[in-house]
């Protein structure tokens, strides 16, 4: 199994080093050692989405990442993307984003990003997170640290949070948001 995770690995690893170049679904299974109609049958079981869909979707979202911080030419981006035409691009950009390509240029648009597949032995990514960018005054964070038992975990932390807001120490440590973390330093709400 190990071995069939690091094919899958250096044949995602082969399509990221090559978003900007043509593609081909030969050249892709052979870094996983495998042949293009079971490459593609496992990675669209794997994945949830066809490795067509995966490469679309990861040039489009870098594509909204390169337009949002530069100053390149929409036509330029589309033919580095893959695209023949503003027109096509246009198309592909409006549907995945929900916006055309020269409204991604706007502070403040919403755009969405499509995560780079990564493999341990469970696959991570390739879930659409919409994002804006927005600029906030300079602000300050604090914060206070007090592990939780799994079971009892929604009962006590609003308990925490209702003791804090009642202690003299939310006169130095106050907000309007609380974060959570597991173990692993991963958030949650």
């Amino acid at each position: 199994m190990i071995g069939w995770i690091e094919g899958i690995q250096r044949a995602i690893e082969y399509i990221e080093d090559n978003l900007t170049e043509e593609l081909d679904i030969q050249d892709i299974a052979e870094k996983a050692f495998v042949s293009a109609f079971h490459f593609q049958r496992v990675f669209s079981t794997l994945c949830g989405f066809t490795v067509g869909e995966y490469i679309r979707n990861r040039r489009l979202s870098l594509a909204a990442q390169e337009l949002s911080e530069s100053n390149a030419r929409i036509i330029d981006v589309a033919v580095k993307y893959g695209y023949d035409s503003s027109e096509s691009f246009t198309r592909a950009f409006t549907k995945f984003h929900g916006i055309p390509p020269s409204v991604a240029r706007l502070k403040g648009a919403n755009l969405k990003s499509f995560a780079r597949l990564k493999i341990k032995l469970t696959l991570e990514g390739g879930t659409m997170l919409e994002y804006k960018i927005v600029e906030k005054a300079q602000f300050t964070v604090m914060g206070r640290v007090r592990s939780f038992n799994n079971e009892t975990s929604y009962d006590d932390i609003p308990k925490f949070w209702h003791e804090h807001i009642h202690s003299e120490e939310s006169k130095i440590v106050c907000g309007m948001y609380g974060i959570c973390m597991d173990s692993d330093g991963k958030t949650f709400n």
